[in-house]
């Protein structure tokens, strides 16, 4: 299966989600317990590079970083950009998408 197939990209996407998720709920374990804790500059920079699904849910299910600005707005910043990136890359020409992996080196 070659990196740039559609169900790949996917998965790639969900396990890093996954993992996102994974360390927000470290860190709220930490909080809890008074251990060394992840940075936000740390939990924002993983939801900028793909992770926001992740970031979000885990902020909703975990109730972690609800409330504390401005980590929530620049958060909500993040999921905007990247519903804006989908749009786009949903929106684009047939093939475009796949000259764009090509011209990365992903497929």
């Amino acid at each position: 299966m070659q990196l740039g197939q559609p169900l790949t990209l996917f998965l790639i996407y969900l396990l890093f989600n996954v993992v996102v998720f994974c360390v927000y709920w470290w860190d709220k374990q930490a909080a809890r317990d008074g251990e060394w804790r992840v940075s936000e500059n740390t939990l924002l920079t993983v939801a900028l590079f793909g992770g926001s699904l992740g970031a979000v849910t885990a902020q909703q299910t975990l109730r972690h970083k609800t409330r504390k600005e401005p980590f929530r707005s620049i958060l909500m910043t993040i999921v905007a950009f990247h519903i804006v990136i989908g749009i786009f890359w949903l929106a684009a020409p047939a093939g475009t998408t796949m000259a764009a992996l090509e011209a990365l080196g992903l497929r």
